[in-house]
């Protein structure tokens, strides 16, 4: 196992009612400006729950924050901070959200231009506004780390950032403020989830057996209760679970001292750019191939995925290995998200254009070895069709 540090300081707040404690977790003297997505946030009566929870607190209302947040979207938001002498920003939605609030907590701070902030990964943040969240769409596990992804309509690109100064004060959890879900975004968080963890545990192995366990331990979970989240809506202990399973599945604990890959997410983030596909339906249609295409280096932890996880141990390397594989994507069909390139319509016309934004960004070798070359990410989309 590598060497590594951990540090997590948000207040997790769990459980039905919770965000009754918002009275507690907001500085009493705040104006606080309210950050949201579409209409649900408001039709749904949690908007309202938690400005009757603010009680006497100024409170701004910013809405419209996209599916993938934009620069140009989160932008507005810092100048209605900045016009408004805004001193603490809550975060009311998913991971999207989420995302969009820790950029503008960084970037209404920044000094220079607040795009390089994603040009940099965000090394270049030294301070952020504090916030809080309140999540309704367990998935990304916004709500538990110090990661953002940020879209530049513009420039057609999908950036990420990390900054220790970006964690949540706080994050309210109910569960059953998901029970209004639509079922795509119930199954879309299910496999955004699985893939996370996927990628901090299907590399190779450093023993590091805490990690493993508790990363199939999760894997297992989400199996389990996925198609149940989708036939049984209204389950509060279902729901309770997922949530948990998300917020943990990126909250840092089963990456530490492991090595990661993410070349599933970041060719995930091409194919969301050019043709809107929903972010967790992208990374399914990539990583059977991935896995596929590069089961020689993965092939240790290949064959520990297939027996401590789906129970698969009879046959030879290959045939466990492309069980696996199988059992994987038939999980993400099972919870109606399809994994081919075709059945979004993409050909080997849209690889090339994926391609060509991979090299534009930069994105020329990745992986957990940086040995995913353009040639491979082209061998990877083709294997996907």
């Amino acid at each position: 196992m590598y060497s590594f540090d951990y540090y997590n300081p948000t207040h997790i707040c769990f459980g039905e009612g919770k965000i009754a404690e918002l009275d507690n977790l907001v500085p009493p003297d705040a104006k606080v400006l309210v950050l949201f997505g579409g209409n649900s946030a408001r039709s749904t009566g949690t908007l309202d729950e938690v400005k009757a929870a603010l009680k006497q607190r100024n409170v701004v209302e910013f809405g419209g924050i996209e599916a993938n947040p934009t620069y140009e979207t989160l932008m507005q938001a810092v100048e209605v901070v900045k016009q408004q002498n805004i001193d603490f920003l809550l975060a009311v939605g998913g991971g999207s959200v989420i995302d969009g609030t820790k950029f503008v907590a960084a970037a209404t701070l920044f000094e220079g231009e607040p795009w390089d902030i994603l040009l940099s990964w965000g090394a270049n943040v030294t301070q952020a506004m504090p916030f809080g969240t309140v999540l309704t769409l367990p998935a990304t596990g916004s709500e538990m780390n110090s990661a953002s992804v940020v879209t530049r309509k513009s420039l057609q690109a999908k950036l990420s950032f990390m900054s220790n100064h970006v964690f949540p004060k706080f994050s309210v959890l109910d569960p059953s403020k998901t029970f209004t879900l639509p079922e795509r975004q119930v199954a879309n968080g299910v496999v955004d989830a699985f893939i996370h963890i996927t990628e901090q545990y299907l590399n190779y192995p450093v023993n590091a057996p805490v990690q493993d366990r508790f990363a199939e331990g999760l894997l297992q979970t989400l199996i389990e209760l996925g198609p149940k989240a989708l036939s049984e809506p209204k389950d509060f202990d279902v729901r309770a679970n997922l949530m948990w399973v998300a917020a943990m599945a990126l909250s840092g604990v089963i990456g530490k001292g492991v090595p990661h890959d993410w070349a599933t997410h970041m060719i995930g983030h091409e194919i969301t750019v050019l043709y809107g596909v929903d972010h967790a339906r992208t990374i399914a249609m990539i990583l059977p191939g991935m896995l596929d295409v590069r089961r020689e280096g993965k092939q240790e932890k290949l064959l520990q995925y297939a027996d401590r996880v789906w129970g698969i141990n009879q046959g030879s390397k290959d045939e466990i290995i492309d069980e696996a594989i199988e059992k994987t994507r038939e999980f993400f069909e099972a919870m109606g998200i399809k994994t081919r390139l075709s059945d979004y319509d993409l050909d080997s016309s849209s690889i090339n254009e994926i391609i060509n934004k991979l090299e534009a960004h930069g994105m020329t070798a990745l992986g957990e070895k940086q040995d995913v070359d353009l040639a491979m990410s082209r061998k990877i989309l083709e294997r996907n069709l």
